[in-house]
């Protein structure tokens, strides 16, 4: 099983000025044709809260099957859109390399990482119980 959950606040840039012009709203509609190549699966929602635009991902297919990859690829495109950009993209992958905990990759100012999770990690017992012995 491969579950994800994400944000993404647009930002033109990472200064504090207010200058709303064209450029974000292109660079919003750059992020949408983005999102728009995703295979149609789980939670994919764009939307302007108070003046500013954001992403939210969730989904939880019955493997990767390479959506890790996709998903961190969309983190780092947003960042070269729109490098003021940032957010947080929660996974766990209970068949990878990191089989009982989640991982976090976090985008700021362009660049994506990739952190340990020591929230909900190890997933078991934080998250679940573990198997009963036979």
């Amino acid at each position: 099983m491969f579950e994800y959950h994400g944000w993404v606040t647009i930002r033109e840039t990472a200064g504090v000025e207010d200058d709303r012009d064209d450029r974000l709203e292109r660079q919003v509609e750059e992020v949408r044709a983005c999102l728009a190549e995703l295979r149609d699966y789980g939670l994919v929602d764009l939307r302007w809260m108070n003046g500013t635009p954001f992403v939210h991902l969730a989904g939880q297919p019955n493997r990767d099957g390479g959506w890790g990859e996709v998903l961190i690829a969309l983190f780092e495109r947003v960042g070269r859109i729109a490098p003021g950009s940032y957010g947080l993209l929660h996974v766990w992958d209970d068949e990878g390399s990191h089989a009982n905990e989640f991982r976090v990759f976090r985008l700021v100012r362009g660049e994506v990482s990739e952190h340990a999770d020591p929230l909900l990690s190890p997933v078991i017992p934080t998250v679940e119980d573990p198997s009963p012995e036979r």
